[in-house]
């Protein structure tokens, strides 16, 4: 009789087994540029980890992967914010319960061209240059150059951030060029002379110069210790808490393991384990 008990545990946990993995062999992921290095690199790993799975990230705004979660197209939402109470509602409201899973810390970093004088703003001069009350680089101690203002789209987590810590809601200049994501911030800023933009601690290299603001410079031990005044949390959103064994609960906690953590620190954030 045991035996026979034992025989029908196991082939129960075969069929789960078999119908977990079909369930398993996509996984669409959207969202934030900013975390979508960090979902690149995990993806590499799981190609070769569970070949026979379907990754699919598409980078492509936070505004976008809570829409894309909330509408049920796509199984991961990254985001670099918190969800806005009016799109928790919207999802409760399809049946969509959103949870967090919080995979590292950044920093909102301002740039600069590698031939720009200035090596420090404050918070204030920031927001006037974005307000168009300051123009020129002269202005801010730097040499006779017009400045050139470089902000993320509405719809990135990114662009919330730096509305919330620098603008106050106050509206941009309308010369301010806006752009779809940081390669794109990082890539205008390193092709012209007088331009600002601002990206995440990960976009941070030598081809743009990170300005000190409020006198402290980005880096990921101030990061980490929250003396860097632009610091912001990146979260992977799924649709209720991912079940235990699923790719989708593999994927959102491969941060805790030792090599998402090495995949974090390599791509220049922050592994949460440091914070």
């Amino acid at each position: 009789m045991k035996k026979m008990i034992v025989c029908g545990l196991i082939m129960l946990a075969l069929v789960l087994a078999t119908e977990l993995s079909a369930a398993d062999k996509a996984l669409e992921i959207e969202g934030s540029t900013t975390v979508g290095p960090i979902a690149d690199a995990f993806t590499e790993v799981f190609n070769k980890t569970y070949p026979a799975v379907k990754i699919t990230v598409t980078k492509n705004g936070s505004g976008n992967g809570a829409t894309a979660l909330i509408d049920g197209r796509c199984d991961i939402a990254m985001m670099s914010r918190l969800m806005k109470p009016e799109e928790f509602k919207a999802a409760v409201e399809k049946g969509i319960l959103p949870v967090t899973h919080t995979i590292a810390m950044d920093g909102v970093c301002m740039i600069v061209h590698p031939s720009n004088n200035v090596t420090e703003l404050s918070s204030q001069q920031i927001h006037d240059i974005y307000t168009g009350k300051v123009k020129n680089w002269k202005e801010v101690g730097g040499s006779d150059v017009p400045i050139v203002a470089i902000s993320r789209d509405t719809s990135s987590g990114t662009y919330e951030t730096f509305d919330h810590f620098v603008m106050n809601k106050d509206k941009m200049a309308g010369n301010v060029e806006y752009v779809n994501s940081n390669p794109q911030v990082h890539g205008r800023v390193k092709n012209t002379t007088g331009a600002i933009g601002y990206v995440g601690v990960g976009f941070l290299d030598a081809n743009v110069k990170g300005l000190k603001v409020n006198g402290v410079m980005p880096s990921k031990e101030t990061i980490a210790n929250g003396t860097y005044p632009f610091t912001r949390p990146l979260f992977l959103f799924t649709n209720g808490y991912p079940a235990l064994g699923t790719m989708s609960h593999k994927f959102c906690t491969f941060y805790l393991t030792e090599k998402g953590q090495s995949i974090i620190e390599e791509k220049g954030f922050v592994p949460v384990t440091h914070y």
